[in-house]
């Protein structure tokens, strides 16, 4: 990409498309395109082709989705396959017919097997079933990333597929009972430690584990890819290093400083028992992450403390 190559990211004021455009920002990409959802929305068809047609980006980052965690995938099935199969189908055709010319689809590490070998290669996908909890979610990625695919068999654009580890960071979802694991841990211990509270209740064993990626690594990966990497065939990008979700907890519940007890419930799922990437794609290709696990959690709590001062979550 040229610095004045005009961008588009949609989904910009999610966690993923806001680190995109800190990094574009930082690396000197002058000419970035925004919409906000009351001027543009992507579920519509006939709205995002006469957006692509009018403003012609050249790039696309592909950063809108509807996401959520273990307890929303659950409730509202429905919702996820719909709106995520509509937005990446209006995308990807418009950018075909609009002649972008490059994009990046951006996938989930949720679409791999529930049953898959660890660490999980990229030949791994669609070779079993899906984990229950997410499947609705994980089957709309899926056809996105097999739409690049087939858009670049038969019409040679140059659509790139990525699959992120357990992205967190700032800007994320912090609602109580929807949002990802790291985001509702953060707020979980918060509220416990600033309301003195002796124990904060956590869903399932705590015994699976995830591989997490502060979402500044991931956009820096992106935009590493977007300048790269041109096959196909889609590629994950994580640390290639996993804990246990206790372990995990353990460390959010040091940074917090929360000084009671956690408490496993066994009643609710666990999902997935493991979700480890195998990196070595990418790696090959000269990227590596930088930050460490324990430095990107107290970089997001600190933003997070910063925004609960602001307004409340």
């Amino acid at each position: 990409m040229e610095e004045d190559s005009k961008i588009y990211i949609p989904g910009h004021k999610g966690m993923v498309g806001s680190a995109i455009v800190r990094i574009l920002n930082k690396e000197g990409y002058k000419n970035l395109i925004f919409r906000e959802h009351s001027e543009l929305d992507l579920i519509r068809q006939k709205e995002t082709e006469d957006f692509f047609m009018k403003e012609k980006p050249d790039y696309v980052f592909h950063a809108a989705a509807r996401v959520g965690g273990i307890s929303e995938n659950i409730n509202f099935p429905a919702d996820f396959i719909l709106e995520n199969l509509q937005i990446q189908t209006n995308i990807i055709n418009s950018a075909y017919k609009s002649g972008v010319k490059k994009l990046m689809f951006i996938g989930s590490n949720c679409i791999y097997p529930r049953e898959c070998p660890q660490p999980m290669r990229e030949e791994y996908l669609w070779t079993g079933r899906l984990e229950p909890t997410n499947k609705a979610f994980a089957a709309a990625k899926i056809a996105g990333i097999e739409m690049c695919l087939a858009y670049n068999k038969q019409h040679k654009t140059r659509f790139i597929s990525v699959i992120p580890a357990s992205l967190f960071g700032e800007n994320d979802d912090y609602d109580a009972m929807n949002s990802h694991f790291v985001p509702a841990l953060i707020r979980k211990f918060h509220e416990a430690k600033k309301n003195n509270s002796k124990e904060v209740v956590l869903w399932g064993t705590g015994n699976p584990r995830r591989e997490l990626m502060h979402v500044d690594d991931f956009a820096d990966a992106a935009l590493f890819l977007m300048n790269n990497y041109d096959s196909s065939e889609p590629i994950n990008v994580g640390t290639g290093e996993d804990r246990s979700i206790k372990e995990i907890s353990e460390i959010v519940k040091k940074i917090v400083e929360f000084k009671g007890e956690i408490v496993f419930d066994k009643t609710n799922p666990d999902g997935m028992m493991q979700k480890l990437l195998d990196s070595s794609k990418i790696n090959s290709l000269g990227w590596m992450p930088k930050t460490g696990i324990e430095e990107g959690i107290r970089k997001t709590y600190e933003w997070y403390v910063k925004e609960n001062e602001r307004k409340r979550f």
